[in-house]
């Protein structure tokens, strides 16, 4: 334990008196599950006893352990001075005064400009909402299911109606998602409690899932993307191999749990029609009914009982039952594609604790803007403004995208701008990739 060549003793959780001083090769020792340590703004946090009463979970503040967690605390709350009441009685200490702000890889004059740059963009406004902008989308969804209700009620449930129903009903899931996304994100409403109730709304009663289901896992993604062991959004359960480090070490170990060499292929059988149908709708349920998160279960319940109510009367109950879950495979298509194209083709490995900025554009691309791209992905088009500023409201991503490319060109990070087909076709090519490289580490290797 260092303090300038004075030896001190952690303060106790909750004492919340600041004890001693800490080098970065002290706390660096304090990121196992049942010791965890971390930094914000120099001060020094035992969150040990605490993570499991974080309200984002357990994990996502977990992944900063032992390491500055500064730059995430800034990007993920809203509200600082509130959120200090939660972290007064942690407080055990702070660095060293010779010590650097940051640890480890993490680049001082990035994280300097970086932070330069959030204020920028908060004294021009760019993280309030437009709240007109997020009623007519709320509109346009609503639209959709009940003109997709009206056309079989009325013309009947002919094949031709029955896929045009579904297509209308997918739509409003796909743009309901991208909605749910922009409160899970605190991004619309100034007070938090307003965009998680809202988000429940959403989440729950349009497309009858689990918020906390949602913020628990997507966090996680954010804070570290593209981090092995870190970032759920990348746990392929060992059905595909990413990245180019993944592959060779699985190759090298001889693991060959599928056939990975032609994983681009059953990609399309396996990841576009199969993730929300089977896995998440599985997924959500189970994780409410086992954590008894009663209060998002009964939301989901309004969701079911009333689709139900207005579709088992047009097709009874096993035919109201296959155009939800073709309408979920529909929807599931339409998903995989625009988030992965952002961050599959893109740097996928161990983590290296890296600052916020390098670690984001390392981890995500943007594809070209259009009103059609801006629409069918959610703006999330601008993958590298969500992830840089994740409570930003979308339709403020283009104004602030040149100051970050300028930034970026500054530093010499990749800022990488692709069209909506060459970015759906570089998904294909990085798991072609990947596979090529198992191969060869597990035949030669």
């Amino acid at each position: 334990m260092g303090g300038g060549g004075q030896q001190t003793e952690p303060a106790e959780p909750g004492s919340g008196k600041a004890a001693g001083v800490y080098t970065w090769e002290e706390v660096q020792k304090h990121r196992s599950r049942n010791d965890q340590w971390l930094v914000v703004n120099r001060q020094v946090y035992n969150i040990s006893q605490w993570v499991k009463r974080h309200p984002g979970g357990s994990r996502v503040i977990g992944h900063y352990a032992g390491e500055d967690a500064t730059e995430v605390f800034a990007a993920f709350h809203p509200d600082q001075k509130f959120v200090q009441k939660f972290l007064k009685p942690l407080l055990i200490g702070e660095l060293v005064a010779t010590e650097p702000n940051q640890d480890a890889n993490k680049n001082a004059e990035i994280i300097q400009d970086f932070d330069h740059l959030r204020e920028q963009t908060e004294n021009r406004g760019l993280f309030q909402a437009q709240p007109l902008f997020f009623c007519l989308h709320l509109s346009h969804i609503l639209v959709l299911e009940a003109v997709a209700w009206l056309m079989v009620s009325y013309w009947g449930t002919s094949w031709t109606m029955t896929l045009l129903c579904s297509v209308l009903l997918a739509t409003a899931q796909s743009q309901a998602g991208w909605l749910q996304h922009d409160f899970g994100h605190l991004s619309v409403f100034k007070k938090s409690k307003w965009n998680h109730l809202v988000h429940k709304f959403i989440i729950g009663h349009l497309k009858g899932a689990s918020a906390n289901w949602w913020n628990h896992r997507h966090f996680q993604h954010h804070a570290k993307p593209n981090v092995f062991k870190k970032d759920p959004d990348i746990n392929m359960m060992d059905i595909f191999v990413l990245g180019n480090t993944q592959p060779v070490e699985y190759g090298i170990k001889k693991i060959k749990h599928y056939p990975y060499n032609y994983q681009h292929q059953y990609f399309f059988l396996v990841a576009p029609p199969l993730l929300i149908p089977v896995f998440y709708n599985y997924n959500i349920m189970k994780t409410m009914i086992t954590r008894r998160d009663w209060v998002d279960l009964a939301w989901a319940s309004t969701y079911y009982i009333r689709y139900f109510y207005y579709y088992v009367p047009l097709y009874g109950v096993f035919g109201s039952l296959a155009l939800m879950m073709f309408v979920r495979f529909l929807e599931s298509h339409w998903f995989v594609w625009v988030t992965q194209m952002s961050h599959l083709p893109m740097e996928i490995d161990h983590e290296r604790r890296q600052d916020w900025l390098t670690m984001q554009l390392q981890a995500t691309c943007n594809i070209e803007q259009s009103f059609f791209n801006d629409w069918f992905s959610g703006h999330l088009n601008f993958q590298i403004e969500h992830h840089l500023f994740p409570r930003m409201p979308r339709h403020n991503y283009q104004l602030v995208a040149p100051q970050v490319r300028q930034l970026c060109e500054k530093h010499g990070i990749p800022y990488e701008t692709k069209t909506l087909w060459r970015g759906m076709v570089d998904v294909f090519r990085s798991l072609k990739t990947s596979g090529e490289l198992w191969l060869d580490a597990y035949l030669h290797k």
